[in-house]
Parts: structure tokens; C-alpha cells; sequence
């Protein structure tokens, strides 16, 4: 059975309010559709590194839970998801005036799937490539609205 829009972008909404980091992080979420979800994060002094760039910890926080998210609105309602695995690979700096994670699932199954997330600092308008991250994620049952 197929989840609606409305039901997915509750139901993702929800689970992402309930997420500690995020918030500690002031990271807030933006546009939801099945399998895609965005996660941006305004630069401030407390997620940044000696340098002054975003942490990358703070960017991959976000990417991996852009690709929980992602692959939580492909998942029946009882089902929640964990990550598994994932690599990211850090190709600029973080710095901007906000760090958008793009979330989407690349391949959805019952047990495993495989999602991306691309991470752009976004500066006057432009956005530039800053990260990617390639996740694998578990279903887990009985766990409605979980994303880790």
C-alpha cells in the first residue's frame, strides 16, 4: 500500500521534531515528498570547527538523517528506519549562509535501502557542491516513524 503525500509529510514531520541533534543543531527541515526529503542548516558559531567552517560532523548529521528521512517516506507506516552504513565524501568547506542536504532514495526494498544525499552551502543565491553522502538504511519493524 502506498503512503499519500499528506500522510508522508505528517508522518516525517513529526519523526524529524522529535530529533535531539537536529534541533541542538538548529537544523530545520524543507520540502518532503516520497523519497526526497531537504534539511537545511544555518551556519552559527556553535556547530563550526577552528577554521570557522560548518563542523563535519554537523554536515554529515544532516546528510544522514536527509537519507533516513528519504528512505522513511518510502516505508510502510509500522516501519521505521536505522542506518546501517554510510561514507561521505567532503568536497568544499562548509561555509555559506545555510547547508541544504538533499536526501533521495536511490533504490527502496523491504529490508536494505540505498540513499544519497548531496549537501550545498548556499551563498547569495548560488549553491555550490559541498558533500555526499551514500547511505545504507535498515526497516525496522514496529517502529513507526523512526529515522536514524
Amino acid at each position: 500500500m502506498t503512503n499519500n503525500a499528506a500522510s508522508v509529510e505528517r508522518r516525517i514531520r513529526a519523526s524529524f521534531a522529535k530529533q535531539g541533534l537536529m534541533r541542538t543543531l538548529g537544523a530545520t527541515l524543507g520540502k518532503v515528498t516520497s523519497g526526497q526529503v531537504e534539511i537545511l542548516l544555518v551556519p552559527k558559531p556553535e556547530v563550526s570547527q577552528q577554521h570557522g567552517f560548518v563542523h563535519a560532523g554537523a554536515v554529515s548529521a544532516i546528510a544522514d538523517s536527509a537519507a533516513g528521512y528519504a528512505a522513511l517516506s518510502m516505508m510502510p507506516m509500522d516501519r521505521g528506519v536505522l542506518t546501517t552504513e554510510f561514507k561521505i565524501n567532503l568536497l568544499s568547506p562548509a561555509t555559506g549562509e545555510r547547508i541544504i542536504a538533499r536526501g533521495k532514495v536511490v533504490k527502496a526494498g523491504r529490508t536494505l535501502t540505498l540513499a544519497q544525499t548531496e549537501v550545498f552551502a548556499g551563498n547569495e543565491g548560488k549553491e555550490q557542491l559541498i558533500a555526499l553522502l551514500t547511505a545504507t538504511l535498515m526497516a525496522i519493524e514496529g517502529q513507526e516513524g523512526i529515522a536514524d
